[in-house]
């Protein structure tokens, strides 16, 4: 194209768009809607050392299960110490429902949460009134390191004993969950000194408890 001025798109110039090597425009895949961030999330970097020393009970994972074709799912709790577990179905795994299901499963614990720390899925994106309906502090571990969390993927394989990937949990009664988080909690684990978790949890000494 000798003697031609080739102009650019922002000097206002329009031959630069047929020129056959031109640079394509992409998409930015990169902008997307800030209302599925989580806001003011912190960091588990930022939890106390006694939470990963396991030394006392207080300290939960927090995750959740979806059913077959994504319909409804299981919200799983796991407390680091003892290896207690909580289970609830929810309808949807939407932040609302989620949020409910911890607060409605914890409360009745309240005493024995500290802490709480989840992935850094949307359903979780009401960390902040969870914390402040159970007046504990909520971390999040980081993206892709599922270690950080190793003990409530344990239990969740556990469930799945019950509940077989690919589930249908729309057919699934309280009563079937109900059933399995009892048989969870009430296994002896070799980790726990052949205790169960619900002894730990609780404080029980199953020899003080057989002597009496």
């Amino acid at each position: 194209m000798s003697g031609l001025r080739v102009e650019s798109a922002a000097n206002g110039g329009e031959i630069y768009r047929h020129l056959r090597c031109q640079k394509q425009r992409r998409k930015r895949y990169g902008s997307y809607n800030r209302r599925g961030q989580l806001i003011d999330r912190v960091s588990i970097y930022e939890s106390p050392a006694i939470v990963d020393s396991r030394s006392r009970i207080g300290a939960w994972e927090l995750d959740t299960i979806i059913g077959k074709n994504h319909k409804q799912a299981i919200v799983s709790l796991t407390e680091r110490k003892s290896r207690f577990s909580l289970i609830q179905k929810v309808e949807r795994k939407t932040a609302t429902c989620v949020a409910d299901a911890i607060i409605s499963l914890l409360s009745p614990l309240s005493d024995k949460v500290i802490t709480m720390t989840s992935d850094n899925g949307k359903e979780f994106a009401h960390h902040k009134t969870i914390a402040d309906k159970l007046n504990a502090d909520f971390f999040f571990a980081h993206p892709y390191a599922s270690w950080e969390r190793g003990l409530n993927k344990n239990t969740n394989g556990l469930m799945r004993q019950y509940f077989p990937k690919g589930s249908d949990f729309t057919t699934v009664t309280k009563k079937e969950i109900d059933q399995a988080m009892g048989k969870i909690n009430n296994r002896p684990r070799k980790c726990l000194g052949m205790r169960t978790p619900n002894q730990v949890l609780l404080g029980i000494n199953p020899s003080v408890a057989l002597a009496s």
